[in-house]
């Protein structure tokens, strides 16, 4: 059998809970803002590279992937 719906619902409930999560604890947690952020701000223009949140989230993402390929084995 195919389990490609099975990974696809898993998926979605994994994104369901990550967006619930960031909306509930993003009043405590300011992701986008940390100590690394690159902001420039002169005039008119407005520069903004969230680097270190994009390397947080990337650590994390890997580290659940790298879970749950070992709990699929």
């Amino acid at each position: 059998m195919n389990n490609m719906p099975k990974i696809l619902i898993i998926a979605g409930a994994v994104l369901i809970i990550a967006g619930l999560l960031w909306s509930f604890l993003g009043r405590f947690i300011h992701l986008g803002r940390l100590p690394g952020d690159i902001m420039i701000d002169k005039g008119n223009v407005k520069f903004y590279f969230p680097i270190v949140t994009c390397i947080l989230i990337s650590v994390v993402l890997s580290l659940i992937s790298y879970i749950v390929r070992w709990f699929m084995k």
